[in-house]
């Protein structure tokens, strides 16, 4: 993931390795490119790294990025350097202060010194609310999906094309397991259809299901895809588990009720 900062600092990168879990980061491009350099395999950066890109919300590699691999990896040219002699400025008080190491770096980019205890990265705190914002809507998809396919189960497990071909909903109702396992996988890419199904189920199904008097699907429905929709577009914890309950709440109500 990239975001501007200011125009001194540049843009900034969440990174993850191929089998990592979580990723790491923000880090800007001059702390990319130490990062290649690292003797460290499990905190280098290699373009097999994967990056996360805003504009595709996806992980891409860095090595797919043809600007960002020549500037982490540029062609070596050969320079000399006239030799110079530095004098230290602060030679008195070299002597009273204590070197800094890496550990105080790690400690101070955790918040586990005394000068950083207690603040916390908000971008870091933004992309976990991003990742159990997939959970939830993965969760409500798939409660869709079967409350969508519960009345006509008898003829999904036929496995009849043309008899399946029949029922809308339960098509809608597998277009919607399907979605919910992609998301399971962490396929996000998806967020944009994801808003317009959200959307389709609030217009088209709240009102076929409102023109058959059967108001309690229809709020429920409702429910369930104003859950969805949010649980796509929130970074935040508090909002994100209300729109989680709300969506995972209204699509286990219409679950119920299709199961009864």
């Amino acid at each position: 993931m990239s975001s501007d900062s200011s125009a001194s600092s540049g843009p900034e990168y969440y990174i993850r390795g191929h089998h990592d879990t979580d990723a790491r980061g923000p880090f800007t491009m001059e702390q990319l490119a130490s990062l290649t350099e690292s003797s460290d395999a499990a905190k280098s950066v290699t373009p097999e790294t994967f990056y996360y890109d805003n504009t595709s919300e996806q992980w891409l590699t860095i090595g797919s990025h043809a600007e960002l691999k020549a500037t982490l990896w540029p062609e070596k040219k050969k320079l000399g350097f006239k030799q110079k002699d530095f004098k230290s400025i602060n030679a008195e008080q070299a002597d009273s202060i204590a070197p800094i190491t890496v550990q105080d770096f790690l400690a101070a980019a955790e918040g586990r010194t005394k000068e950083t205890k207690g603040r916390v990265d908000q971008s870091v705190a933004m992309m976990n609310a991003a990742q159990w914002g997939t959970r939830a809507a993965a969760l409500i998809c798939l409660l869709s999906a079967a409350a969508l396919i519960l009345p006509s189960i008898d003829l999904v497990l036929t496995l009849d094309v043309e008899k399946i071909s029949s029922q809308p909903f339960a098509i809608l109702g597998l277009v919607d397991a399907f979605i919910g396992l992609l998301l399971l996988l962490g396929v996000v890419s998806l967020y944009p259809f994801i808003r317009f199904r959200a959307a389709f189920g609030l217009g088209f199904l709240g009102f076929v299901l409102l023109s058959q008097n059967q108001y309690a699907p229809a709020l429920a429905i409702a429910a369930g895809s104003l859950g969805l929709y949010f649980c796509t577009i929130l970074l935040s914890y508090i909002p994100l588990a209300l729109a989680a309950l709300l969506g995972i709440g209204g699509m286990a109500l219409l679950t119920t009720m299709a199961y009864l």
